[in-house]
């Protein structure tokens, strides 16, 4: 198969279903930025941490590429594409709950840093959080629309988590951001 096509040097690119739209399109920024997203999650799955993160991570990507095929598809197609499940969200909320059994209690916003795979986990929660941010600017009616929505919000709850648990493994300090006065 060839990579290259050619159809996208105007500034287009095309939707699943076949509607070609300028590669600015609000869509497009979306699923891109879940592609960035899925890049970070990458970065992380690649460093030294507890193998049930790393499972969960890899799960994590799996997801990513279904929530990017479900916003690339604006026609709702007759194509039959993957779906997002409730068990889903479940599944970052028990990894959640599990980490946080072991972490201290969080009296105070903490400042991202500490270790260069938490500021990894940080950059990736906040990319999560632009990405979360122009999926609400899509039609509603995208399919799963407040399903993908619930994911990305959970996914950037689990990710902040998983910054103050890799300090907790790496014995790294946490710094609790005390506003001037």
């Amino acid at each position: 198969m060839k990579i290259y096509t050619k159809k996208g040097d105007s500034g287009t690119t095309q939707l699943i279903g076949g509607k070609r739209v300028p590669k600015n399109h609000i869509r497009i920024e979306a699923y891109g930025t879940i592609d960035e997203l899925n890049s970070y999650i990458g970065l992380l799955r690649d460093h030294k941490i507890d193998e049930n993160s790393i499972t969960t991570l890899v799960e994590i990507q799996d997801r990513l590429f279904t929530i990017g095929a479900l916003l690339a598809n604006e026609s709702n197609t007759k194509i039959k594409l993957p779906k997002l499940e409730e068990e889903d969200v479940e599944l970052l909320e028990s990894n959640i709950d599990k980490m946080n059994e072991v972490l201290p209690e969080m009296k105070s916003f903490v400042l991202p840093g500490g270790d260069k795979l938490v500021s990894y986990c940080h950059i990736t929660r906040c990319v999560c959080r632009r990405s979360e941010r122009l999926t609400t600017l899509l039609p509603t009616d995208t399919e799963q629309f407040e399903l993908i929505l619930k994911y990305l919000n959970r996914l950037s709850d689990y990710l902040f988590v998983l910054s103050r648990y890799i300090t907790h493994l790496k014995d790294a300090k946490e710094i609790p951001w005390q506003p001037r006065k």
